[in-house]
C-alpha cells in the first residue's frame, strides 16, 4: 500500500507470517539434526558395548597402544633378522623371529578389532572367519600365548653355550643335555598351547564354551613356567659354582674361557630376558586359570603391560645384549674348550692328578665342595 506508514509495533501480517514459518523451519531443522546425531552417538555406543560384550576379553583395546607394540615387534624382528643374518646364527630365525612374527600378528588383530571394515579385511588375510563381531579376538589371545614360546628357546641355547665355555663341571646337566631336555619342555610346551588354543578358536566358531581349550592351554602355560623356573634355578647355581670354584661332579678344571665383560653382558641379559618371560608366564598362569570371563582377562592395562610390555622388553634385551656380539659368530661357537675328564681326573677323595701329553702326572691338591 503506497505511502502507507509502518509504526513501531505494528508489521505487516505478510512480513510475521514469513518469519514465523523461516523460524519453526530452523527449529524443526536443528532438532531433526539434534536428534540425528543423539541417534548417530547411541548407535555408536551401542555397537561400542557389542563389541565388548562380544569380545573374548570383555574390552575394545586401545588402538594407539595396539599400534605401538605392531611397531616395536615389527622393529625387534627386523633387528634380529639381521643380527642372525650378520652372525649367520641361524637359529635366532625360528625362535626369537618367529616369536616377535607372531606378536605382530596377535597385536595386529587387536588395531583391526576397532573398525568393522579393517576387522573383515584382517580377518580374511589371516584365513579367519570374518562372521563374528570381532573376528579373531580370540586368536589373538592364542597368537600372544604362544608368541614367548620360542623365544625361550634362544635363552636355553645361549645358557648351554655359556655352560659349554665357562665348564660343564660346574653344571648339572651338560650342555647337549641342557639343550634337548629344555628345548624339548619348551616344544612340549609349544604343541600343548597351540592345541588348546585351536580347540578354543573352534569353539567360539561353532558357539560353543572355549573352556576345555582353555584348560589345555593352562596346562601348556604352566608346564612352560615349571620347565623355566628349573632353568633358572640351574642357571643360578651354574653361576654360583663358577664363581666359588666348586665343581658339581667328579672332574677336573682344565683350559677354559674365563669370565670376562662380554660373558657378564650376556649373563645380564639372559637375566632381564628370563626374568620378563618369568613375569609373563605368572601372570598368563593366573589369568587363564581366572577364566575367559574373569576380571584379570577383561582389564586392558594388565594385558598391556604384564604381557605385551615385558615380551617386548625380553626381545630388545636380546637385540642389545646379543649372542652373536658378546659370544662371537657362528664360527666362535663350539670351539672353546672347558674342563673335561680326558684333561684332568679326580679321585673320589678329592684329590686329582693332571695328564698332559708327554708329561709327568702332578698331584693337585683341592676338593670338590
Amino acid at each position: 500500500m503506497a505511502g502507507e506508514k509502518v509504526h513501531a509495533g505494528h508489521w505487516p501480517r505478510e512480513l510475521v507470517f514469513n518469519s514465523t514459518s523461516s523460524f519453526s523451519a530452523c527449529t524443526v531443522l536443528s532438532t531433526k539434526t539434534k536428534t540425528s546425531e543423539a541417534r548417530a552417538g547411541n548407535a555408536v555406543r551401542a555397537k561400542v558395548k557389542s563389541h565388548e560384550s562380544s569380545s573374548p576379553y570383555g574390552y575394545v583395546p586401545t588402538e594407539w597402544i595396539c599400534v605401538l607394540f605392531v611397531a616395536l615387534f615389527s622393529l625387534s624382528t627386523a633387528m634380529h633378522t639381521a643380527q642372525a643374518a650378520r652372525t649367520r646364527l641361524w637359529w635366532l630365525l625360528p625362535t626369537a623371529c618367529c616369536a616377535g612374527v607372531l606378536e605382530i600378528v596377535g597385536w595386529s588383530v587387536s588395531c583391526a578389532v576397532r573398525r568393522p571394515v579393517r576387522a573383515v579385511l584382517t580377518a580374511r588375510f589371516l584365513g579367519l572367519s570374518p562372521s563374528s563381531p570381532l573376528p579373531g579376538g580370540l586368536r589373538r589371545i592364542v597368537a600372544t600365548i604362544i608368541a614367548p614360546t620360542p623365544l625361550i628357546a634362544v635363552n636355553f641355547v645361549v645358557l648351554a653355550e655359556l655352560i659349554r665355555r665357562l665348564g660343564p663341571c660346574y653344571s648339572r646337566l651338560s650342555q647337549r643335555r641342557y639343550t634337548l631336555i629344555f628345548c624339548g619342555c619348551d616344544v612340549v610346551s609349544l604343541v600343548v598351547q597351540a592345541v588348546g588354543g585351536g580347540l578354543a578358536s573352534a569353539a567360539v566358531n561353532e558357539d560353543e564354551s572355549p573352556n576345555q581349550g582353555g584348560y589345555i592351554m593352562l596346562g601348556g602355560i604352566a608346564f612352560q613356567m615349571f620347565s623355566i623356573t628349573v632353568y633358572m634355578l640351574l642357571a643360578m647355581e651354574f653361576v654360583s659354582r663358577f664363581l666359588h670354584d666348586r665343581p658339581v661332579r667328579i672332574a677336573a678344571e682344565g683350559p677354559r674361557t674365563g669370565l670376562d665383560t662380554k660373558a657378564r653382558l650376556m649373563f645380564a641379559g639372559l637375566a632381564l630376558s628370563s626374568l620378563c618371560i618369568y613375569v609373563r608366564s605368572v601372570y598368563r598362569t593366573i589369568e587363564l586359570a581366572d577364566g575367559w570371563t574373569g576380571y584379570i582377562i577383561e582389564t586392558q592395562r594388565y594385558f598391556d603391560w604384564l604381557d605385551g610390555g615385558m615380551v617386548a622388553l625380553a626381545m630388545f634385551a636380546i637385540n642389545v645384549f646379543h649372542p652373536g656380539r658378546l659370544l662371537g659368530p657362528r664360527s666362535t661357537w663350539g670351539a672353546a674348550v672347558a674342563c673335561t675328564a680326558d684333561t684332568v681326573q679326580y679321585s673320589a677323595s678329592g684329590k686329582g692328578k693332571t695328564m698332559q701329553d708327554g708329561e709327568e702326572e702332578d698331584e693337585d691338591e683341592g676338593g670338590l665342595m
